[in-house]
């Protein structure tokens, strides 16, 4: 059982050498699915009364002062 769980272990370390382009190993899944949520996240529409309401936020909050 030793033998086994080190050869495993050698071949991920040889792949991640060899600059196989997966950074993630076996999480490259997960980041992409994370990456593809944030994706249609960003770029889903915000309604217009959410956009109302942040530009009156906008207008009330007072200016930084710069020294």
């Amino acid at each position: 059982m030793k033998k086994m769980t080190k050869d495993i272990t050698a071949g991920a370390a040889g792949r991640r050498r060899a600059g196989s382009g997966d950074p993630l190993g076996p999480n490259s899944e997960i980041g992409r699915k994370l990456k593809q949520y944030y994706d249609e996240l960003v770029s889903d529409h915000v309604p217009d009364r959410f956009a109302q309401l942040l530009s009156q936020l906008e207008r009330t909050e007072p200016a930084p002062k710069k020294d």
